[in-house]
């Protein structure tokens, strides 16, 4: 897994459907193939950087959950390389995944006996909202207002 530090990258902030971007306090930066055993990378690093960043547990287990249902959405339906970033501000945590497949993610139909389909069911409902953007090749979630911290 490679990792960078980001501290000058912009970081997005939705309103409503409309997209700003200010400068993130911290984050970081990953690149990796799309093998099944770097899932586990992924949810590993991004705890330790918010462990760092003394965010909450709650929110760190919800966003860890979400790093991971979006990072394995992209290696079972994206192509090539995955990249996710985690940028945290001083009111909003994002986490974005991104994958070389332009069809954007979508929520599915589930029923009680199936066995997969609810990854995006989960962070629906652990985000404070997510989305697809740049013509389908991210997936973003967002948390916030305001970050909780264990300080």
């Amino acid at each position: 897994m490679n990792s960078t530090t980001s501290t000058s990258a912009p970081l997005a902030e939705q309103d409503g459907k409309h997209r700003r971007t200010r400068a993130p306090l911290q984050g970081f930066d990953a690149a990796f193939a799309p093998e099944r055993h770097r899932i586990a990378g992924a949810r590993r690093m991004t705890a330790s950087h918010l462990r760092l960043w003394h965010l909450s547990e709650s929110l760190t287990a919800d966003v860890v959950v979400t790093v991971s249902e979006l990072v394995t959405n992209a290696m079972q339906h994206g192509n090539g390389d995955i990249k996710l970033r985690v940028q945290c501000s001083a009111d909003l945590l994002l986490v974005e995944v991104s994958d070389h497949n332009p069809a954007p993610a979508r929520m599915r139909t589930v029923h009680d006996e199936d066995t997969r389909g609810r990854g995006l069911h989960m962070v629906d409902h652990l985000a404070q909202d997510w989305g697809v953007s740049d013509g389908g090749l991210t997936t973003w979630a967002a948390f916030g207002f305001p970050i909780e911290t264990t300080r």
